[in-house]
């Protein structure tokens, strides 16, 4: 048998990669259902002459079952049984094989990355058989331990990395450090390996293997010590079992002896600049910057494993190391300092800066050190902002940064640090200049006195979008987006120029995320970035309605291309915008209407998941642009929302988390159309009522009763007739009264919890008692009437808490602290009906910001009954019922009936008890004293009207 196959289906490489695709969509969606004979294939063909074939296809279907776990996972037990016999015994003569080519290497790395497919999630359990796992682990060894041809190896460093046998070391590291770290979690409580058996071999793995293969990586990173080659990725999985290994005893044991070796002549000089680094900077400063801040290239970085690896030994085994690695960090220090200019350690320099700043969280907190990082980054780290080395400058602007929130006892040295960075924005080398944008975001942050920044204010904002137009990276869009946060309502004269070149730098970041979709391209982040400090300087602005009117020409073209499938990746951060637009102008401009067909074309296709999301603006549009919603044709809004809602709430396969915005849109055409969609109360409540009698979550089934109290306050005769008409009237006021009544175990409420919910219902059912007599007789009415007491006295409840809570809350934002005699009042105010209840509706600002945040926390999300609710609050959006009293409205409904029904009224009160009597006369109390409440709030607010 041949285990090489020939150089010529080596030629055909491409043909193979397609192969591969056309194989993985195949076995992911039929086997092992529609190719049951699949695995009996590669097992033959691994005993016959297509060897390469059968590791392939085998690599493949290993790969389905990486990420499985539990039930899904089986299908990988019966091809470890099956294979890897045959696997052992290929790999066995592969190693033997003297001068060995490139086409072994190719063979001994998928048999590699079949195994570690295997191994990802659990070891299967054929391999915990010891005899078994030695022969695997015997030949793992082989390939750690054994040296890298020579010969045939490429010049090109990128090629170089790629090569056959390297990627054969790779993947034998790969394996042996999941190994290391699924067979060390028996320590920290992996359910897995609780039972006897994993433990037992975990424990003889951590004995027989884990040493070893600490001493062959030591012997590896040796190689880079004395000038040899190993792969960025090889040195990175390296220190990452190193650092892995510092928390155990054991392994700490072994690794001490050579511990100072491995830190100061390796790992350090990893931290150091070096001439890759060098060459990048000078040929290609964007690309450095991109790799420099890339998340995906720290997981091959040898650099940040090697400043991981120092941060582990610093926080686990900090008592015997920090103080030698400080000490060895200041006397770099001091060798360059004394250095002359043309022998300074400018790349030293360089990795002690980087070692400083990323071990900051521990200096900040361990005495010496502490009170000595002022005096440092005065003495070392402030003059490298005016060195003549460009990375120096670069690395100063980093740890200033990472350090500005630290107590400078002297404020001098703050202003300098920040006027440091801030000089450095303009910067002549691109690295310098990012490094210095990302710092200021810090000092924004930290600085206690907004006088320092706001003079230099204009030409930060000027450097800021200069840089954005040069990179592409969400960093600075954090720091802008800081920026106009920390400066809020002073950003207006920037508003419109700040969108004008966030929406420039958003289609510049969309245009280069299509010309590369494959690419790891920080493009596409950056455009979320821009959207969302787009949403920040609305909101900072939010009180500026005019600024709105002149912003929107910029917006309204992202809004249209992105509500559609080309902007699936951006349309949270879309809708975001499209919220506040809707909300903060002071009218719903045509334009901005033209959106509404894109987001219900978008929720029918595709967008069903950002339904809560969707629901803000669509309030926004119904609530703050009635008229066009009602009058309007072509196209017809009205027609076109119950579509939508019809289309959902019918849909059997459709969640009730999934549906839950339906009936809250619901509620706001009957609060906002009141009296004027008369033809929709019998559509709306059908579908109400039959989606009703098929939900089985109890907020849910609630809204759906919020639903049914708002048509009733809409119009109480014409809903309680549809309902006969339907004949669920006792079903569905049984059910609405069952949910009133229900409480927890603790004996509070159990639904209708929140302001919003109870306000619906007192209002819904006072319309009931609103009715006449031939529409609700007079039992009915006592049973409706006391109901409506006892909610009320609950609202009032739920509202001086509330209002409790706002008060201790401003407290705090305000760091006062309320005295134990203003709670005793605050807490005796409250045992009286009669007592100050609440603070009114609040000032606009509040409102406003309210919803701002509303805007922001609408999350789809699937959550149990008992906190549901908590995910979809109506608190914060503003509806016509906010100027309505439910106490006020409650009175003026009896005393209406009593003025033309008089023998009704006398005839419930009559039956009322002595409590629901008290009850009576408190609640009309409270109405008259929130009458006087609210009329002094109306004269208020006009005489600030006046003032402003």
């Amino acid at each position: 048998m041949s285990l090489i196959p020939s150089r010529r289906s080596l030629r055909v490489i491409k043909t193979w990669v397609q192969l591969g695709e056309s194989l993985k969509t195949i076995i992911h969606s039929d086997y092992p259902e529609q190719w049951p004979h699949l695995l009996d294939w590669v097992k033959h063909n691994l005993q016959d002459q297509q060897v390469f074939g059968a590791l392939f296809v085998l690599r493949i279907l290993s790969r389905k079952y990486e990420f499985k776990s539990d039930e899904e996972r089986t299908p990988v037990y019966r091809i470890v049984e099956e294979t890897f016999p045959h696997l052992l015994n290929i790999f066995n003569k592969l190693v033997k094989i003297v001068n060995p080519s490139l086409e072994v290497a190719d063979l001994i790395k998928l048999i590699c990355k079949i195994f570690w497919s295997s191994i990802y999630l659990e070891i299967p359990k054929q391999l915990l058989d010891q005899n078994i796992f030695n022969a695997w682990m015997m030949l793992f060894f082989n390939e750690l331990e054994r040296s890298v041809p020579l010969e045939g190896q490429p010049v090109d460093p990128e090629l170089r990395k790629s090569w056959g046998w390297w990627k054969v070391k790779k993947w034998t590291i790969h394996i042996l450090n999941r190994l290391y770290t699924r067979l060390s979690c028996y320590s920290f409580g992996d359910l897995k390996l609780q039972n006897p058996e994993n433990r037992i071999f975990a424990q003889m793995f951590q004995k027989h293997y884990a040493g070893k293969i600490l001493e062959c990586h030591l012997n590896l990173l040796n190689v880079i010590r004395v000038g040899g080659y190993l792969p960025d990725r090889v040195i990175n999985l390296i220190l990452q079992y190193l650092s892995n290994s510092i928390s155990r005893n054991n392994m700490y044991a072994l690794l001490q002896p050579r511990l100072d070796f491995l830190l100061f002549e390796i790992v350090f000089p990893l931290m150091c600049f070096n001439d890759n680094d060098q060459k990048l900077w000078d040929e290609d400063p964007h690309e450095y910057v991109r790799k420099g801040y890339d998340i995906i290239e720290d997981l091959y970085s040898p650099r940040t494993a090697a400043m991981d690896f120092v941060s582990e030994l610093v926080r686990k085994r900090g008592k015997e190391n920090l103080q030698k690695f400080i000490q060895f960090i200041v006397e770099i220090f001091r060798r360059y300092d004394e250095a002359s200019l043309e022998h300074k350690p400018y790349r030293q320099k360089d990795g002690a800066l980087l070692a400083i700043g990323a071990l900051c969280d521990k200096l900040k907190q361990t005495e010496p050190y502490k009170s000595e990082l002022e005096p440092m980054l005065v003495q070392h780290v402030f003059p490298e902002f005016n060195s003549h080395v460009g990375h120096l400058r670069s690395k100063a602007a980093w740890v200033a940064g990472q350090y500005a929130h630290i107590n400078f006892s002297d404020q001098n040295n703050f202003l300098k640090a920040l006027h440091c960075v801030v000089s450095r924005i303009q910067d002549s080398e691109l690295p310098v200049r990012v490094d210095s944008v990302f710092a200021l975001r810090s000092f924004i942050e930290a600085s206690k006195d907004l006088n320092d920044i706001r003079p230099i204010l204009p030409q930060l904002l000027d450097e800021l979008f200069k840089l954005m137009n040069e990179v592409e990276n969400e960093d600075l869009v954090f720091t802008l987006e800081t920026i106009v946060d920390k400066f809020g309502e002073e950003m207006a004269p920037y508003a419109i120029g700040l969108c004008q070149n966030l929406a420039a730098a958003f289609w510049r970041c969309m245009n280069t995320t299509e010309a590369d979709d494959e690419a790891d391209d920080p493009g596409a982040l950056a455009a979320v970035g821009c959207l969302r400090a787009i949403s920040t300087i609305l909101e900072s602005v939010s009180r500026l309605p005019h600024l709105f009117v002149e912003i929107e020409p910029t917006l309204l073209p992202i809004m249209r291309k992105m509500l559609t499938t080309d902007g699936q990746e951006v349309f949270e951060e879309v809708l975001e915008i499209v919220s506040y637009m809707t909300f903060f102008s002071p009218t719903i401009s045509l334009d901005m209407w033209s959106l509404w067909p894109l987001m219900m074309e978008s929720l029918a296709d595709w967008a069903i998941d950002f339904f809560p999301n969707i629901l803000v603006p669509l309030d926004n549009y119904i609530s703050r642009g009635t008229a066009n919603f009602l009058t309007c044709k072509e196209p017809d809004y009205q027609q076109s929302l119950w579509n939508m809602i019809l289309s959902i709430m019918a849909d059997k396969n459709m969640g009730d988390n999934d549906i839950i915005p339906a009936p809250k849109l619901i509620e706001v055409v009957f609060q906002n159309c009141r009296g004027q969609v008369d033809h929709w109360v019998e559509p709306y409540l059908r579908t109400t009522v039959e989606r009703l009698r098929r939900t089985e979550k109890i907020y849910l089934k609630c809204l759906f009763m919020q639903v049914i109290a708002d048509a009733l306050y809409y119009n109480a005769a014409l809903t309680l007739s549809i309902l006969q008409k339907f004949g669920v009237a006792s079903e569905i006021f049984s059910l609405w009264f069952r949910l009133l009544q229900q409480v927890k175990k603790s004996g509070a409420r159990a639904n209708f919890r929140r302001e919003h919910e109870m306000k619906v219902c007192c209002l819904g059912l006072t319309s009931l008692v609103a009715l006449p007599a031939d529409q609700l007789p007079g039992e009915a009415l006592g049973g409706v009437f006391r109901a409506t007491l006892d909610l009320l006295l609950a609202y009032k409840d739920l509202v001086a808490e509330a209002a409790k809570e706002e008060v201790a809350e401003n407290d705090d934002y305000m760091d006062g602290f309320q005295s134990d005699d203003e709670d005793e009042d605050a807490n005796s105010s409250d045992k009286e009906m009669g007592g100050d209840a609440e603070d009114g509706d609040g000032a606009d600002t509040v409102t406003l910001r309210k919803l701002a945040e509303q805007v922001k926390s609408f999350r789809p999300s699937d959550v149990d009954d008992d906190d549901s609710d908590d995910d979809y609050s109506d608190e914060e959006l503003q509806s016509p019922l906010d100027e309505v009293d439910p106490f006020v409205f409650f009175v003026d409904t009896v005393k209406a009936i009593q003025s033309s029904d008089p023998l009704r009224i006398e005839n419930l009160t009559r039956t009322l008890d002595l409590n629901y009597q008290t009850l009576a006369n408190g609640v009309a109390q409270h109405a008259e004293q929130r009458r006087a409440e609210i009329e002094k709030e109306k004269l208020e607010k006009a005489s600030a009207t006046i003032a402003s």
